[in-house]
């Protein structure tokens, strides 16, 4: 049984510690994409990164999940019509170093008032980082034929997905 519980959460530091992979985000994973139809040829994209996806990597399988759309639906190209980046950035501490002596208490301070974790002989975290992670989102209009050739917007979703298919990381099989 302590072997299972060890394995299970050696899986979940593994799964915290790797970039969004491509995939449908979950109800209790906020990370992936989702998709909501607009109109019958017209669907909004959004792809949510972790804080170890790259802008360029959310921006690339947005891009991937529009081809793929395009393609089941029976079309051939699509047009970007909006598309924004956003990022989400805050600061974490990473110190200092507080030692677990394996039961919880809770301690007054002046300036924090009541709180778990905290000894009054360790100080307050010495450092911070800034983690950021980024949402694309896209609104995407289908259509059959051609692409038009003026337009910087319109894509073909075979060569999009031809394209782009070598950097697309898909989550390990279970």
């Amino acid at each position: 049984m302590r072997a299972l519980l060890l394995a299970a959460a050696a899986g979940l530091l593994a799964a915290c510690a790797t970039a969004t992979p491509y995939q449908p985000s979950a109800a209790n994973n906020a990370y992936g994409f989702s998709e909501q139809q607009i109109e019958n040829n017209r669907v909004r994209i959004t792809f949510r990164g972790n804080t170890l996806t790259e802008r360029e990597t959310v921006e690339t399988y947005l891009l991937y999940r529009a081809a793929e759309l395009t393609l089941q639906g029976g079309y051939d190209y699509f047009i970007v019509a909006n598309r924004d980046t956003e990022e989400h950035s805050r600061l974490q501490s990473t110190g200092p170093y507080r030692p677990r002596f394996g039961f919880d208490y809770w301690y007054f301070s002046p300036r924090r008032g009541w709180s778990p974790w905290y000894d009054p002989f360790w100080d307050e975290p010495s450092s911070y980082r800034e983690v950021t992670r980024y949402e694309a989102m896209a609104e995407v209009a289908m259509f059959r034929g051609p692409k038009p050739a003026n337009d910087p917007n319109a894509f073909d979703a075979r060569e999009v997905q031809q394209n782009l298919q070598g950097r697309i990381v898909r989550p390990p099989a279970s």
